[in-house]
């Protein structure tokens, strides 16, 4: 089965789709990562909101940024995809379906991530190319990366 994709402003979430996106990201971000930080950062009324849904469940997500905000650059930020469902390769799924949304919305091309650094060949599947050195994000490795 295939995720049903929707992307909504945050005025447009409905109050469960937020608590369940944020759910997703505290998962992921704060308790598999070990790593304490505060997730809510008042971007999120900024974003477009792309979720994947499988089974009524929102198991995939990111954010989407018009230049200006995050980066110079349109962007995607925290990219998820629910560890349960990690080997069904859906990551790739979300990264197409942001840069779609990012080229439809925003009508931007140039992409620019803060990505971690282990995923690195992950996004350089997906036309990144890395373009900083490794900094430290909340005592987790990063990379700058752009796409044209």
């Amino acid at each position: 089965m295939e995720l049903q994709w929707n992307i909504k402003s945050f005025e447009d979430l409905s109050t469960n789709q937020l608590y369940d996106i944020l759910k997703l990201r505290s998962e992921i971000f704060v308790v598999e990562q070990n790593c304490v930080y505060l997730d809510i950062d008042g971007k999120d009324k900024l974003a477009l909101h792309l979720f994947g849904e499988f089974e009524g469940k929102i198991v995939a997500y990111s954010r989407l940024f018009k230049a200006g905000i995050s980066f110079d650059n349109a962007s995607i930020g925290r990219v998820v995809v629910d560890a349960n469902y990690r080997d069904r390769k859906w990551g790739h799924d979300l990264m197409r379906e942001a840069i779609s949304a990012i080229k439809l919305h925003f009508a931007e091309s140039q992409i620019t991530i803060g990505a971690q650094l282990y995923l690195k060949k992950f996004y350089e599947n997906h036309g990144f190319i890395q373009t900083s050195e490794m900094y430290l994000e909340d005592d987790i490795p990063h990379i700058e990366m752009k796409r044209e």
